[in-house]
């Protein structure tokens, strides 16, 4: 194995959303990463489509009974990160809570991810990312003034909420153990972490310069420069020409002339309908890839607008490496990029339980233990 965190070693309680995802970067980042999956699992085999379950190895338990749950506590011995993504209390009922994990080993890093957090007054209710980021103001800043917010893709509160504040804090744990020798718990939540994304936003309300209203303010599709334009062919294009020197040229590009393109011309907020509705004329007289043809090379923020099969095939994505195919699926290439210890995409999805034999020896069960364990359904061996 490659990667930076080479030698950390992972354990992930089997789940969906964000703890998948956050592992996945771990391993792609040269992690170790031993998913805990269920005995009673699908046994289906290995999944190629669920790109986020990469990288790993796995072993089933049945963590109903006391054996699989010993199991657990012996890879805990030497592991360096647990990730579960269960509600709250869950992992205490199972007898592998915060406490006994880290009276196993006071080097832990117990990473506890979920939506609401481990406490308040959601803390135990379902929701999913819909309902986690609605709470937060940012679901209701999307959208048409007048109508019900869009449902974005997960990547604002499951990834960006969630895994990625999860993995902050499971790297910094990790960092502050060096300096104290002691692990600690990371309570990382999708709302908490949504909120904190919203920094900027907050700042420009703070100041006056963020209107409650949609589609009235510089990053939320008011402004005519900062928004997204359908075209002749039915295709749409980006731009974001913030500053005042990119934005003379999109309007040069566009050969309009609104007056000027100082900022206060600029951010007149009364002419922004009636340029929205001039761009939106001007971007319909050409399709997608005309424009692309007519901002090629300029400083205009100008980006077209791809689709899934397009961004494979398209130049800078190309070039930069940024797409892969593993069994026929299309998924992304490790990030970011190190110079010393580049990450790898290593083995794809498994099957549930592929690992348990060779994980089982690993901790120094003898061939009549393991034998007893797999009878019994402790632990399960897929085929």
């Amino acid at each position: 194995m490659s990667g930076p965190l080479n030698g950390i070693r992972v354990l992930e309680m089997a789940g969906i959303g964000p703890a998948p995802y956050a592992c996945m970067l771990l391993a792609d980042l040269g992690a170790e990463v031993i998913r805990i999956d269920r005995a009673s699992g699908g046994g289906m085999g290995a999944n190629p489509g669920d790109v986020t379950a990469r990288g790993r190895k796995s072993i089933a338990l049945d963590l109903k009974k006391t054996e699989a749950v010993d199991v657990v506590l012996r890879l805990i011995d030497d592991a360096d990160v647990l990730i579960e993504c269960f509600r709250p209390g869950v992992m205490e009922k199972l007898g592998l809570g915060p406490e006994v994990c880290t009276q196993r080993n006071s080097r832990l890093v117990y990473g506890r991810m979920t939506g609401w957090g481990q406490d308040g007054p959601l803390a135990k209710t379902a929701a999913h990312d819909l309902n986690y980021i609605a709470i937060t103001g940012v679901l209701d800043s999307f959208g048409n003034r007048g109508e019900a917010p869009p449902v974005p893709l997960n990547v604002i509160g499951d990834l960006g909420g969630g895994s990625m504040f999860l993995l902050l804090g499971v790297l910094s744990a990790l960092l502050e153990r060096q300096q104290s020798g002691r692990g600690q718990v990371v309570d990382a939540a999708i709302c908490d972490g949504t909120i904190s994304l919203l920094s900027t936003i907050h700042g420009l309300k703070g100041i006056g310069f963020w209107d409650g209203q949609r589609e009235q303010n510089l990053l939320d599709g008011g402004a005519p420069f900062y928004r997204n334009y359908l075209c002749k062919d039915g295709r749409s294009v980006s731009v974001g020409a913030i500053e005042p020197h990119f934005y003379a040229q999109l309007l040069e590009k566009l050969d309009l002339d609104f007056g000027g393109a100082d900022y206060l011309n600029q951010l007149d907020k009364s002419a922004w309908p009636r340029r929205r509705a001039a761009m939106a004329t001007r971007f319909l007289e050409k399709t997608r890839e005309e424009w692309c043809e007519v901002f090629a090379g300029s400083d205009a923020c100008f980006a077209p607008v791809l689709d899934l099969d397009e961004a494979e095939t398209y130049s800078h994505n190309q070039h930069r490496q940024n797409l892969v195919r593993r069994d026929g699926v299309l998924q992304s290439a490790p990030a970011p990029r190190f110079s010393r210890t580049p990450g790898e995409l290593s083995n794809g999805p498994i099957a549930e339980g592929e690992d348990s034999r060779a994980l089982l020896e690993g901790l120094g069960f003898d061939a009549a233990g393991i034998s007893v364990l797999l009878a019994t359904g402790a632990v399960k061996q897929a085929e």
